[in-house]
């Protein structure tokens, strides 16, 4: 894959520099309103820039969250997705496998809940749940694409035994998404390894190329007519995750990447350094070099990924701390902040008034109320990731996920 050259790279370095000089002479400012400045872009490069806006769907969030399919209608949001990853399948046995059949596809919904006002039958063989659902979202948004995605963080732990037969792997996978009771629901596979090679909810020693090998046998099973796609590593720390797989060799056989850049930093250090999970920039002080939006991008055009088959990666949540010793950023903590669902992470839409944000940092806001420290994206440093999206030419944005945004959808407006 070749590398952008002459004075095209050229201005896009430049442009890089003034963007990340820019950021980090507004780190820990006090206006939390403010979105980073503008650097200069060329019309080539936003030219090149692709208007893909892919949001995750959560199937375990029809329980305890309470968001449903219709909500994505309700909210405003399926009119300005161009994609949806529904999320998760299982990977187990080296095969595709049903996440939560209930939640998928027997789960009967009342006109009430119905997207289209219509409530589910119980007749034989009728498509109820998510499926159903997302079957009739697509009918009121024709040009919208559903993506089945398969692993996640604690599900990954089936890929190695899924890489020792990636031709048997594929034939699985392809085999239930398109399942004649829901192939039309589906218009491709989204694979989230958390990590090939690597280590996170376990690890993996699978070797270099296992992922390479992976995705290549995907898109021989998919063929050309459907959408393959990844969630990776954004860890572009020296000897880090994305060199532990052969990332640029895989990028052929997929349509595009959503390099996960958020969860960078959290409360699994209990007591800190606090710093923003999703930090566009480096900045001064930061924990852990490499760590940032910024990096995992110029990491991954630097091995040879094409920009247009990398997407933006924005978090529709917080992390926090409690017992904070300082408003800014880089103080100890005692611990998590409690949340929730779980200690240490809450949704935007709760975040906005619990907790707003009191100032920025490397292009993402972080909030400092009593004792506790958060960071998270708002529209306004949304608006100015869209900016570095569209100067560095990606293919477009990506988030997790959708019942963190608040009610109107005002997050992915920001996206929009």
């Amino acid at each position: 894959m070749l590398r952008p050259r002459g004075i095209r790279a050229a201005l896009a370095a430049l442009s890089t520099a003034v963007l990340t000089a820019t950021l980090l002479a507004g780190a820990a400012t006090a206006s939390p309103s403010a979105a980073p400045a503008e650097p200069p872009t060329t019309a080539k490069a936003a030219e090149a820039a692709g208007d893909k806006v892919v949001g995750y769907f959560t199937e375990w969030g029809v329980y305890q969250r309470n968001y449903h399919v219709k909500n994505v209608e309700t909210s405003g949001s399926a009119a300005k997705l161009t994609h949806i990853n529904y999320a998760f399948g299982n990977v187990t046995g080296g095969k595709c496998a049903i996440g939560d059949a209930y939640a998928d596809y027997d789960k009967a919904y009342d006109a009430a809940g119905s997207v289209d006002g219509k409530a589910d039958t119980w007749d034989a063989g009728a498509l109820r749940g998510n499926f159903n659902q997302l079957r009739k979202l697509k009918k009121l948004h024709p040009n919208l694409k559903v993506l089945w995605s398969f692993g996640g963080w604690t599900w990954s732990s089936g890929f190695g035994e899924a890489a020792r037969n990636p031709a048997a792997f594929a034939e699985s996978c392809y085999n239930l998404v398109e399942d004649p009771r829901w192939a039309d629901v589906f218009d491709g596979i989204d694979i989230d390894w958390e990590y090939p090679n690597a280590c996170g909810n376990t690890c993996d020693t699978s070797g270099r190329a296992a992922f390479k090998n992976l995705m290549a046998a995907l898109r021989a099973k998919f063929g050309q007519n459907n959408l393959v796609t990844a969630a990776i590593t954004a860890d572009a720390s020296s000897g880090g995750k994305i060199d532990a797989a052969d990332y640029a060799g895989a990028a052929q056989y997929v349509d595009w990447y959503n390099p996960m850049t958020y969860d960078f930093f959290g409360a699994w250090a209990a007591k800190g350094p606090t710093a923003p999970h999703s930090p566009l920039t480096s900045y001064s002080g930061m924990p852990q070099q490499g760590f940032s939006t910024d990096a995992a991008i110029q990491k991954l055009k630097g091995l040879g990924v094409p920009a247009s088959k990398l997407l933006l990666g924005i978090g529709f949540y917080g992390r926090g701390w409690t017992g904070v010793s300082q408003a800014a950023p880089g103080g100890t903590a005692t611990g998590a902040a409690p949340g929730t669902y779980e200690a240490g992470i809450e949704d935007y839409k709760v975040l906005k008034s619990k907790c707003p944000a009191t100032g920025t940092v490397a292009g993402t806001a972080y909030a400092h109320c009593g004792s506790e420290w958060w960071s998270y994206d708002t529209p306004a440093t949304i608006a100015g990731k869209m900016t570095y999206k569209q100067q560095q030419g990606l293919g477009g944005t990506f988030f997790w996920e959708l019942s963190g945004d608040t009610g109107n959808g005002e997050l992915i407006k920001s996206i929009r």
